[in-house]
Order: C-alpha cells, then structure tokens, then sequence
C-alpha cells in the first residue's frame, strides 16, 4: 500500500497496518457543534459563522445519503472549496464500509439515523464552562463502543466540529501539552494569535494554568474543550482493548489522546492516527510535535494528491485549504488497506471528482 505514509514510527505504523489488510472496519463519526466556532475568523467549516451549526449534520447526511438535506448543496469554505466529507463518503463508497453517526452535542440534528449520546452543544470557549455532562457523554460512548468492537475487525473514528481545532488547543494546554502554535486550520492562514487568546480567555475564565488539568481530562473538556471529545474518547476507551482503532483526524486527535492516556494509557497500544499528507506537510502546524508529547503511537497519513484535478475546487487542497477533517484521511488508509492496495489515491481521486461533478458542479 504505498499510498499510505509512514509519517511517524514506521516500525509500529507497518505492523499497525498489516493487521488492518483485508479487513472491514465500521467508520464512526462523531459530530457536534460549539459557539467557539462563532468567533469571527476562527473556523473556515461555513460561510457564515452561524451555519457552522449545520455543517456537521450536513458532513454526515452526505456520507450517508451522497447529499446533504439539512442545506442545500454541500457544505464549503467562504471560498467555495467543499467539505472533506467529499473525500471520506468516496472512500467508503468505493470499499464498501459502513457508516456509523454519533452526536456528542448538537444545535441541528442530521436528517439521518444517529446515536445520540446524551450531550449538549458546546459553549464559547471563552466562558471557562465549554461542555456540559462529558463524564456521562464519555461513559454512553464507552459502553456503545464495547458492543460495536465485537462486531467489527476494526473501528475507524472521524469527526465533524467546526472550531475543533481551537478548543483542542485549549484543551491540550490545560492537560500541560505545548501546542501554542502547533494546532492545523482549515485555512491557509492559520489564526494562531487569535486562538491562543480566544483560549487564553477561557483559561483565565476557569482558572486553570497551563498542565493543571494533566490528571483531569474531564474537567479540561467542561472548561476549555468541546463535546465531540467525550465521545471521541470514550469509542477509543471501549474499543481499543479488543480490536485496532484508526484516529481519523490531524491535530485535534491530540486533545483526544491525551484524554484518552489520562484515563487508561494501556488501550494505546493498539491505536493509530490516520490523517493525510496535507496535515503533514503544513508548515503552520505540528501535529507530530503534538503527538510524540503524549503516547508513541504511529502516524499514517493518506498520499492524496489533487494537484492534477481537473477541479479547482480541490486543487485548493494543495494550497493549503480544508486538509482534513471527517475522517478523510483515516476512511481513505482504511479503504486502501481493506482493498489491499487495489483501492489506490489515483483511483480515490477519480471517484471525488465524480462526485465533487455531481454535487458541486451541478449546482
């Protein structure tokens, strides 16, 4: 599977991938929504702020159902470029897995089957008081994660939250991870002095200095964090001491992780983050300088390549726009790997561009 980089601790991430070879994951995606993701030029996951509460709805009914019913069309960046959802229903499509949607808290519920854990959207980070019930948020998601692993080979986990990446940040600093600066953006100017301050604020809010939370990562969510990361975390904790467990996501599985190591450190070592070459190669971000602060778990990345699209709209991609999110890297490596290789990022990319034709162009 050579379209499928090594990106950290090849030794592991190989023998990580061979157990995946030839089998069927159930792809899980978790969704939820913050006021965060209002803060003007935080979060490129809308047009306007306030539809950012539609877009995680919107990402999974087209994993779902190939289009989107809560918005018309599919969800895109202020500049046109559309959600990674694209990439993530493509891959799934084309190797034939199956879909699971998991709410951790939303405003607008997804025109699609989903299982609700209970939890509420997500306060502005900067109220020090961001997430609501993330113990019993986390609790639900263990348990559903018990049940799921024994029917799958594998469990690959995405999420759709726009301004994830802010209260990642903020949850990363009160668990004591150095990650000012290191945090991806869905844009190419990647606002780092506005999400430094934006959780500086809610820090102070809370009263919590940097590291404080280390033990507390439940306390770090209700603070400064977001309600897809007791969801997140719980599908891992339930599921990783019985079958493997693709991270499918770029920065914001930092935050997870730490949670995660927090609470039970020994599930690690049959976890991998799945992300793509975009994450890897963006110089405003550090996702291996996030990650090897916490566990040493490897890192797989998907080699897509959308410089020779006949789309600008996903050759954008290349300059930096959108990179990740929804489990586009995890689902595509996932696909690659069920196929053993048959799946290949040449064959992913035409099967986008029908569909990016279908959904986008058409419009």
């Amino acid at each position: 599977m050579h379209d499928i980089v090594l990106a950290h601790n090849e030794t592991k991430g190989r023998a990580f991938l061979n157990q995946l070879s030839g089998k069927t994951p159930l792809f899980a995606c978790v969704i939820g929504v913050t006021e965060t993701a209002k803060i003007p030029g935080i979060s490129a996951a809308g047009k306007y702020p306030e539809l950012t509460d539609y877009t995680p709805p919107a990402d999974v009914e087209l994993l779902l159902l190939g289009k989107c019913r809560c918005i018309a069309g599919v969800p895109v960046t202020p500049e046109g470029i559309p959600t990674p959802a694209l990439i993530t229903m493509s891959a799934l499509r084309l190797a034939n897995i199956p879909a699971l949607v998991v709410s951790g808290g939303l405003k607008i519920n997804p025109h699609v089957p989903f299982l609700d854990l209970g939890g509420e959207s997500g306060r502005d980070v900067r109220t020090g008081k961001a997430v609501d019930n993330a113990g019993e948020v986390m609790w639900r998601a263990k348990i559903a994660a018990e049940n799921l692993s024994k029917t799958v080979d594998y469990l690959v986990i995405g999420e759709s939250i726009p301004g994830g990446t802010t209260t990642a940040l903020g949850a990363l600093l009160a668990m004591g991870i150095d990650a000012k600066g290191k945090v991806s953006s869905s844009m190419p100017g990647n606002p780092h002095g506005l999400k430094i301050r934006t959780v500086e604020d809610g820090l102070k809010a809370s009263n919590v200095g940097f590291g404080v939370l280390a033990n507390d990562p439940l306390k770090a969510i209700s603070c400064v964090g977001d309600p897809m990361m007791p969801a997140f975390a719980g599908l891992i904790l339930g599921a990783a001491d019985k079958v493997p467990v693709v991270m499918a996501g770029g920065t914001q599985m930092g935050a997870v992780l730490s949670v995660v190591k927090a609470i039970n450190p020994n599930v690690l070592d049959n976890v991998a983050i799945g992300t793509t070459r975009w994450i890897m190669i963006d110089k405003t971000a550090d996702l291996k300088g996030i990650i090897t602060q916490i566990a040493d778990v490897p890192i797989l990345a998907a080699d897509l390549d959308f410089s020779q699209s006949r789309f600008e709209g996903l050759r954008a991609y290349e300059a930096g726009m959108v990179k990740e999110g929804v489990g586009a890297g995890g689902a595509a490596i996932a696909a690659m790997a069920k196929s053993e290789g048959s799946i290949t990022k040449d064959t992913l990319l035409v099967e986008i561009e029908s569909n990016y034709e279908r959904l986008v162009r058409s419009k």
